[in-house]
């Protein structure tokens, strides 16, 4: 077994120690500057240029953990405080959304997922139909203390190509052409003040994926 010593700038030797194996093998140095990473060490991070293609690079949860409701609008309206503002790593990078909502409508309540004031991950259009990212149908309750609890969820992969800022949020809209169209997010599907009604949450996840 052969090895190479390598004395350091002030003080010490590192060893370069080739391993025992059969034959030859190669072992390939970066012809750029850099430090190298080993197993032993503390401190180090691999640069997110250098992760492998389908990497996360950063993820951002957004929480709504009170209560919206909506009503008669039927109009696009903000989901509060599901709002995520991310900046790319680079602008190949695509951006994994998802979003996880509890929603109680009298009518036809809708979401869909939206970039930089764009709707995106929606459906073709189709005559005057609405297009969403998911929703649900009518439940025929007359109130909010008569509808049914929905729990919705879409997820969508997104490709920005840019490597400036992108604000990701949720919207939601619930159809009055057949009714008083209110949705409620987070309400209890029967709302008392007591331990048979209940408080929900909603999330909406962004993960930056390395492409």
């Amino acid at each position: 077994m052969s090895s190479i010593v390598v004395s350091g700038d002030t003080s010490g030797a590192v060893t370069l120690q080739a391993p025992a194996v059969a034959g030859t093998t190669t072992l390939t140095l970066p012809s750029v500057s850099g430090t190298v990473i080993t197993t032993g060490s503390s401190g180090q991070v691999i640069p997110k240029a250098a992760l492998p293609t389908g990497s996360v690079l950063q993820v951002s949860q957004a929480t709504l953990a009170g209560t919206q409701a909506i009503s008669g609008t039927s109009t696009w309206t903000d989901v509060t405080s599901l709002s995520v503002t991310i900046t790319p790593t680079a602008s190949t990078s695509k951006f994994l959304i998802s979003f996880s909502i509890n929603v109680q409508g009298e009518n036809n309540t809708y979401f869909r997922f939206v970039r930089n004031g764009t709707a995106i991950g929606i459906g073709n259009a189709d005559g005057s139909k609405s297009r969403v990212s998911a929703g649900n149908g009518y439940t025929g309750g007359t109130s909010w203390n008569g509808a049914e609890t929905f729990q919705l969820s879409a997820q969508y992969l997104d490709s920005p190509a840019t490597s400036s800022s992108i604000t990701y949020k949720v919207q939601m809209y619930a159809d009055s052409s057949g009714g008083t169209g209110s949705a409620y997010v987070n309400y209890s599907s029967h709302e008392v003040n007591n331990a048979s009604s209940s408080r929900s949450m909603s999330t909406f996840t962004v993960m930056e994926i390395s492409a």
